[in-house]
Protein backbone atom coordinates (compact mmCIF):
# COMPACT_ATOMS: atom_id res chain seq x y z
CA UNK A 1 0.00 0.00 0.00
CA UNK A 2 1.45 3.44 -0.75
CA UNK A 3 1.01 6.66 1.64
CA UNK A 4 -0.35 9.80 1.18
CA UNK A 5 3.29 10.96 0.48
CA UNK A 6 3.59 8.76 -2.59
CA UNK A 7 0.18 9.79 -3.90
CA UNK A 8 0.89 13.28 -3.59
CA UNK A 9 4.29 13.09 -5.21
CA UNK A 10 3.08 11.09 -8.37
CA UNK A 11 0.24 13.77 -8.95
CA UNK A 12 2.84 16.40 -8.65
CA UNK A 13 5.48 14.52 -11.06
CA UNK A 14 2.73 14.80 -13.17
CA UNK A 15 2.35 18.59 -13.73
CA UNK A 16 3.69 20.49 -16.34
CA UNK A 17 4.60 24.20 -15.67
CA UNK A 18 5.55 24.92 -18.97
CA UNK A 19 1.66 24.68 -19.88
CA UNK A 20 0.73 26.42 -17.26
CA UNK A 21 -0.42 23.10 -15.50
CA UNK A 22 0.25 23.97 -11.58
CA UNK A 23 -1.04 22.21 -8.29
CA UNK A 24 -1.44 24.47 -4.84
CA UNK A 25 -1.71 22.57 -1.81
CA UNK A 26 -5.78 23.15 -1.88
CA UNK A 27 -6.15 21.22 -5.38
CA UNK A 28 -3.32 19.02 -4.22
CA UNK A 29 -5.21 17.90 -1.60
CA UNK A 30 -8.38 17.59 -3.33
CA UNK A 31 -6.85 15.60 -6.12
CA UNK A 32 -5.20 13.17 -3.51
CA UNK A 33 -9.02 12.75 -1.69
CA UNK A 34 -10.79 11.95 -4.99
CA UNK A 35 -7.82 9.44 -5.41
CA UNK A 36 -9.09 7.74 -2.37
CA UNK A 37 -12.63 7.98 -2.81
CA UNK A 38 -12.45 6.30 -6.34
CA UNK A 39 -10.06 4.07 -5.08
CA UNK A 40 -11.90 2.66 -2.45
CA UNK A 41 -15.25 2.35 -4.53
CA UNK A 42 -13.13 1.14 -7.52
CA UNK A 43 -10.65 -1.74 -5.43
CA UNK A 44 -12.73 -1.57 -2.16
CA UNK A 45 -9.69 -0.89 0.04
CA UNK A 46 -8.23 2.14 0.60
CA UNK A 47 -4.97 3.74 -1.68
CA UNK A 48 -3.07 4.69 1.92
CA UNK A 49 -4.36 5.06 5.67
CA UNK A 50 -3.70 8.41 6.25
CA UNK A 51 -6.82 10.11 7.45
CA UNK A 52 -8.73 12.93 5.88
CA UNK A 53 -10.23 15.56 7.98
CA UNK A 54 -13.35 17.98 6.98
CA UNK A 55 -11.53 21.34 7.05
CA UNK A 56 -13.19 24.32 6.15
CA UNK A 57 -12.45 24.48 2.45
CA UNK A 58 -13.19 20.45 1.85
CA UNK A 59 -11.37 17.58 2.46
CA UNK A 60 -7.59 17.34 3.83
CA UNK A 61 -4.77 14.96 5.01
CA UNK A 62 -3.34 16.30 8.04
CA UNK A 63 0.20 15.04 6.89
CA UNK A 64 0.32 16.66 3.53
CA UNK A 65 -1.10 19.98 4.60
CA UNK A 66 2.01 20.42 7.26
CA UNK A 67 4.20 19.39 4.12
CA UNK A 68 2.92 21.58 1.90
CA UNK A 69 1.89 24.53 4.04
CA UNK A 70 4.85 26.78 3.20
CA UNK A 71 3.49 27.17 -0.53
CA UNK A 72 0.69 28.76 0.65
CA UNK A 73 -1.56 29.17 -2.04
CA UNK A 74 1.09 28.91 -4.23
CA UNK A 75 2.36 26.62 -6.94
CA UNK A 76 4.42 23.61 -5.70
CA UNK A 77 7.20 22.50 -7.04
CA UNK A 78 6.87 19.71 -9.72
CA UNK A 79 8.64 16.29 -8.21
CA UNK A 80 11.19 15.20 -10.50
CA UNK A 81 12.87 12.04 -8.71
CA UNK A 82 9.75 10.12 -8.08
CA UNK A 83 10.71 6.64 -7.66
CA UNK A 84 7.58 4.71 -10.01
CA UNK A 85 8.52 1.44 -8.97
CA UNK A 86 6.69 1.74 -5.68
CA UNK A 87 3.25 2.03 -8.14
CA UNK A 88 2.38 -1.10 -9.96
CA UNK A 89 0.32 -0.78 -13.73
CA UNK A 90 -2.61 -1.38 -12.11
CA UNK A 91 -2.25 2.32 -9.87
CA UNK A 92 -0.32 4.21 -12.59
CA UNK A 93 -3.21 3.90 -14.75
CA UNK A 94 -5.66 4.72 -11.54
CA UNK A 95 -3.66 8.02 -10.83
CA UNK A 96 -3.29 8.79 -14.77
CA UNK A 97 -7.18 8.25 -15.02
CA UNK A 98 -8.19 10.78 -11.59
CA UNK A 99 -5.33 13.08 -12.63
CA UNK A 100 -6.84 13.50 -16.37
CA UNK A 101 -10.10 14.09 -15.20
CA UNK A 102 -9.31 16.46 -11.83
CA UNK A 103 -6.39 18.20 -12.64
CA UNK A 104 -8.44 20.35 -15.48
CA UNK A 105 -10.22 21.94 -12.56
CA UNK A 106 -8.95 24.62 -10.37
CA UNK A 107 -8.20 24.31 -6.73
CA UNK A 108 -11.23 26.10 -5.92
CA UNK A 109 -13.46 24.95 -7.84
CA UNK A 110 -12.52 20.72 -6.91
CA UNK A 111 -13.14 22.78 -3.25
CA UNK A 112 -16.24 23.91 -4.09
CA UNK A 113 -16.86 19.98 -6.16
CA UNK A 114 -16.60 18.44 -2.50
CA UNK A 115 -18.66 20.82 -0.43
CA UNK A 116 -21.78 19.19 -2.46
CA UNK A 117 -20.51 16.14 -1.65
CA UNK A 118 -21.87 13.74 1.17
CA UNK A 119 -18.48 13.01 2.78
CA UNK A 120 -17.42 16.33 3.49
CA UNK A 121 -20.90 17.31 4.42
CA UNK A 122 -21.35 15.09 7.21
CA UNK A 123 -18.64 16.70 8.99
CA UNK A 124 -18.57 20.18 8.16
CA UNK A 125 -19.54 21.11 11.42
CA UNK A 126 -16.71 19.02 13.19
CA UNK A 127 -14.14 18.89 11.37
CA UNK A 128 -14.08 15.09 11.92
CA UNK A 129 -12.13 12.45 10.09
CA UNK A 130 -14.03 10.95 6.94
CA UNK A 131 -14.75 7.40 7.19
CA UNK A 132 -12.99 5.34 4.26
CA UNK A 133 -16.91 3.43 4.55
CA UNK A 134 -18.47 6.75 3.95
CA UNK A 135 -15.98 7.80 1.68
CA UNK A 136 -16.64 4.22 -0.34
CA UNK A 137 -20.38 4.22 -0.33
CA UNK A 138 -20.39 7.77 -1.54
CA UNK A 139 -18.23 7.09 -4.51
CA UNK A 140 -19.80 3.90 -5.57
CA UNK A 141 -22.12 5.81 -6.27
CA UNK A 142 -20.65 7.69 -8.38
CA UNK A 143 -19.25 5.27 -10.45
CA UNK A 144 -21.62 5.66 -13.14
CA UNK A 145 -22.89 8.55 -13.23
Amino acid sequence: MLNCNQVADYFLSKQDTEAGDTISNLKLQKLVYYAQGYHLAVFDKPLFNEPIQAWMHGPVVPDLYQRFKTYGAGAIPPITDIDLTKFNEETQSFLDEVYSIFNQYSGWTLRNMTHEELPWKEHEADAGVISTETMKTFFKTRLNS
